[in-house]
């Protein structure tokens, strides 16, 4: 299966920036720093994902 690094960067940013706001919301509030956060690790992880290049498969010979 081959994934494009795009659709993985999207998927760390919706689930980190996801994580982030689901601690937030403990209290029942999401203030505006929270919701700051979450979007700067969202973005943090969207941009370390996709920087990242892809692992060359191995020659099965």
């Amino acid at each position: 299966m081959r994934v494009s690094r795009y659709a993985k960067a999207f998927v760390a940013a919706i689930v980190a920036g996801g994580g982030s706001l689901g601690t937030a919301m403990q209290d029942g509030v999401v203030t505006q720093a929270e919701g700051v956060t979450a979007l700067l690790v969202a973005l943090g992880a969207l941009g370390a994902v996709w920087r990242v290049p892809n692992r060359e498969p191995k020659d099965p010979a």
